[in-house]
């Protein structure tokens, strides 16, 4: 007999039908002779309900299935007379694939912790809140690449280890196969990288802009969607040292066009997880964030305004507001300054453009005024920048001037500086922390809980 799915059984199944069920016991209880099985099989936030004689099947059997254990069930599906479903298993047949010591299993009955959660990380997608994220985290990766396909981009595959610094901060890991008890010098006594695996230093990469940018000034339009690395000790709960990054890049887009295709973006995304996603969000929304939901829907009803950052420097200073964090023209916007925007000025999704080029990275296309470039930030409530973005600089002498003013190796970008010597256009992109996404669709508030096992400061477990 083939095996049935969960959510199959539970979504117009024909009652009467003899099926075959397979999946982890969440809750046992026992009454009048007979035993109540809560089988749930990862496809569905829902239960289904295992009906089966005690006498028929055995003491020991029936005590050997406890809360975590594994097993297969074989009987007919019928229409439950009880309240909270309304089908049920009446089982003819049980075979248990695997205990679970309820001594020493740590997923009983009673509430966990996130903290606990996270301790025990192996385990936790078997309970529903990471049942939840976890299909809502592949519903999502699976809507962006539906949603580049389906607008004629082509996912290019851009390089894990690199020896180029995308965003210049310095902050990446290095990869080497040196011995590192005996490391190889040169006469000045620094490390002779020469004899290392690739000849030079290398990295795991920070972004694939860089390269995403040589694709799309061929290709057109381009996407990447991959893992990406920090070294930044930074322990909070918006940070991560291996994260995922989505990042188009597309030819003869300027800063305008790269905003709209944000806006639509974000919203195709957010209308994808309210269509397809409903009980998981459902769940969420009841368990974590009663405001989950309707935050997400706030999102797709409202255009998003689009400001420059002088301007959101003079509504911020007129706010009448005690900052934590001062507002001054050429300082970088904090957390409490984006939600403000967003929460309560506009009360919809900003974005902010025109940012002054001594925050900004060296490869934004840089302004006539001379103090400010074309990279747009998109806000959202509650978490602040979401995506972050520019028109790229596509003139070869003001990139190289850029370069050489931040103290930028351009031996190191001989590649990147050459697409302006040959065909250049203006291009522009964007990236968006998948993460970061993620906290916003499932409302949780620690972006440990949104990534199957987080990478972080003196944690690299499982």
């Amino acid at each position: 007999m083939k095996r049935v799915k969960v959510k199959e059984l539970l979504n117009g199944y024909p009652a009467g039908s003899d099926v075959l069920v397979k999946g982890w016991v969440r809750t046992k209880r026992e009454s009048k002779g007979l035993v109540f099985i809560a089988l749930n099989d990862g496809s569905t936030i829902k239960n289904i309900q295992i009906v089966a004689e005690i006498p028929r099947f055995g003491e020991e059997l029936i005590k050997d299935i406890s809360t975590g254990s594994a097993v297969a069930v074989t009987g007919r599906l019928v229409e439950s007379p009880g309240k909270g479903q309304s089908v049920e298993i009446q089982a003819e047949n049980i075979e248990l694939y695997g205990k679970a010591d309820p001594e020493t299993y740590p997923l009983q009955k009673k509430g966990h912790s996130l903290e606990f959660l996270r301790e025990i990380a192996h385990l936790r997608f078997r309970t529903n809140t990471f049942g939840a994220i976890f299909r809502i985290r592949h519903a999502m990766a699976f809507a962006i690449h539906k949603y580049f396909n389906d607008r004629g981009f082509y996912y290019l595959h851009t390089p894990i280890i690199t020896g180029s610094d995308c965003e210049g901060a310095g902050e990446m890991f290095r990869v080497t196969t040196l011995d590192m008890e005996n490391l190889p010098r040169k006469e000045n006594g620094s490390v002779d990288f020469d004899r290392d695996f690739f000849g030079k230093e290398t990295n795991l990469t920070v972004s694939g802009q860089l390269e995403g940018e040589l694709g799309a000034l061929s290709l057109g339009e381009i996407y990447t969607f991959g893992p990406t690395f920090r070294a930044e000790n930074s322990n909070t709960p918006r940070h991560l040292a291996e994260f995922w990054m989505i990042e188009p890049e597309m030819a003869f887009y300027d800063i305008n066009d790269n905003m709209d295709l944000a806006e639509d973006f974000l919203k195709y995304l957010i209308r994808y997880a309210l269509d397809n996603c409903r009980e998981d969000l459902e769940f969420l929304n009841k368990m974590f964030d009663s405001g989950l939901i309707e935050r997400l829907e706030f999102v797709l009803k409202n255009p998003f305004q689009r400001i420059t950052y002088t301007e959101a420097i003079e509504i911020l200073s007129k706010a009448g507001r005690k900052w934590e964090f001062p507002v001054d023209w050429g300082r970088d916007l904090q957390a409490e300054h984006e939600r403000y925007l967003v929460e309560e000025h506009f009360e919809r999704p900003v974005i902010i453009t025109d940012y002054p080029k001594e925050i900004k990275a060296f490869y934004m296309k840089q302004n006539d005024d001379g103090r400010t470039v074309k990279a747009m930030d998109v806000l959202f409530p509650r978490i602040g920048e979401v995506i972050g973005g520019s028109q790229r600089e596509e003139d070869y002498n003001k990139l190289l001037s850029r370069i050489k003013e931040l103290g930028i190796n351009e031996k190191d970008l001989w590649w990147y500086l050459e697409t302006r010597k040959f065909g250049t256009a203006p291009h522009s992109g964007f990236g968006l922390g998948f993460e970061r996404l993620l906290i916003f669709i499932t409302g949780m508030s620690n972006i440990r809980d949104v990534i199957p096992f987080p990478r972080t400061p003196k944690n690299a477990e499982f």
